[in-house]
């Protein structure tokens, strides 16, 4: 089985996916909601922390500097039309 990672910047959200035990402070969140914590506690994706400066999703969110913009781009393995022959 593979081990899909999943990445988050809130560590509650990511603690909240590894505790088996369902607390009162959250039982507010919905049963759909809880297929994470399932698919976690068996193995089958990992929740793993990420800062908020290197979400790799803002390059398709945000407005962004042409410096981040190209780290992004870079990180995630996207060429610059001008290095492509």
């Amino acid at each position: 089985m593979v081990n899909v990672p999943l990445y988050c910047d809130n560590t509650s959200a990511i603690n909240l996916t590894k505790n088996p035990i369902q607390h009162f402070k959250y039982k507010n969140i919905e049963i759909r909601h809880n297929f994470i914590k399932d698919y976690v506690l068996k193995g089958d994706c990992e929740i793993k922390f990420v800062k908020i400066k290197n979400h790799m999703v803002d390059l398709f969110t945000k407005p962004l500097t042409h410096d981040r913009f190209n780290k992004l781009r870079t990180d995630l393995g996207i060429l610059d039309m001008k290095n492509v022959i």
